[in-house]
């Protein structure tokens, strides 16, 4: 028993380490669009982002249930294989981060889990369901993006055409904060029920729970980790998501936003795990297409698509490669 406690003290631990890095990893998210645009300043737009975070945390658990159930029955894995997929997913976050890239903090924490579970079980003990709903989730919902944010500027464009530049500009900038402030809120809900899920799962896992439900103080924990990361800035991504992929007028942020957050809350719904990185970055890319297919940066694009596509496989090995690690010197 001693060594259970141990280690879920340090699984714990480590996710929490998760949700903070996935905080300053997606603080880009919310606020890249509003900080380039100049709606807000960076301070402003940070605290703004931190609020909402934390507290979309606690619209519900229904991502959660489908994160710590829905991908393998937590009776089936040890603890150790948890902390190896949380290990793996935040060693690909921080070579990501480093590198400006803005990957998928959800992809990653799945890929860990997957191989973690493989490296340790085989694939017997996956819930093949499950793991159907989050592929096809984190699938369709960047196509969502792009989709929703190309129509909702084509929309915005034919509505103020008679607009004059200047007026448009002024009056976006005030309406963008909410449009950030919404895809902040968005964020929180989807992105920190991951690591309650993992928490929760862990807790199953160790038979300190009679049933996977996520307890009061995890909600509360993990939203606060998500606040303090997203706090703690991400200024290299926030330029490889707004500067560098568009160049943006507050009237493409907030179509940005706004399509981003409402694929991101039709998702949290359904309790369907998307990557918020992917959805904002599909909108952003979808709101460039409907201005000029030149106006997006298409080698940008073609550098994120490229951390995305990795990010599965090798958050797998990394995952994979920590639970062997952990069945050589772990008892």
């Amino acid at each position: 028993m001693a060594s259970s406690w141990w280690l879920l003290g340090a699984i714990v631990l480590t996710a929490l380490l998760f949700d903070y890095v996935n905080g300053f990893h997606d603080t880009a998210n919310s606020i890249a669009t509003t900080v380039l645009t100049g709606a807000l300043s960076v301070p402003m737009a940070i605290f703004m982002a931190a609020s909402l975070n934390f507290l979309g945390a606690f619209m519900n658990s229904a991502v959660a249930t489908t994160i710590g159930k829905g991908i393998v029955d937590p009776s089936a894995i040890s603890l150790k294989v948890i902390w190896a997929a949380l290990l793996g997913a935040i060693v690909w976050d921080i070579i990501t981060w480093w590198q400006g890239l803005p990957c998928s903090s959800s992809h990653a924490l799945i890929g860990g889990i997957v191989g973690a579970v493989i490296a340790e079980n085989g694939t017997r003990v996956f819930e093949i369901r499950g793991l159907e709903k989050i592929g096809l989730a984190l699938l369709i919902s960047p196509f969502l993006g792009l989709v929703v944010g190309h129509m909702f500027m084509v929309s915005l464009m034919w509505l103020f055409r008679h607009t004059a530049p200047g007026k448009l500009t002024r009056s976006f900038k005030v309406i963008q904060i909410f449009s950030a402030a919404s895809m902040a809120l968005s964020h929180g809900g989807n992105d920190t029920q991951k690591t309650m899920g993992v928490i929760t799962m862990a807790l199953a896992s160790a038979g300190f729970l009679p049933s996977f439900d996520v307890p009061f103080w995890v909600i509360l924990i993990c939203a606060t980790a998500m606040a303090l990361g997203t706090a703690a800035g991400g200024w290299r991504i926030i330029k490889t998501v707004g500067r560098n992929l568009l160049v943006m007028q507050p009237v493409h942020g907030f179509a940005a936003e706004t399509s981003g957050a409402a694929v991101i809350f039709a998702a949290t719904a359904f309790g369907a795990p998307v990557s918020t990185t992917h959805v904002i970055s599909s909108a952003i890319m979808g709101v460039g297409s409907a201005k000029s297919l030149n106006g997006v940066r298409w080698n940008i694009v073609r550098q994120i698509v490229q951390a995305w596509v990795l990010t599965l496989p090798v958050s797998a090995l990394l995952g994979a490669s920590f639970a062997l690690l952990f069945r050589a010197i772990l008892p």
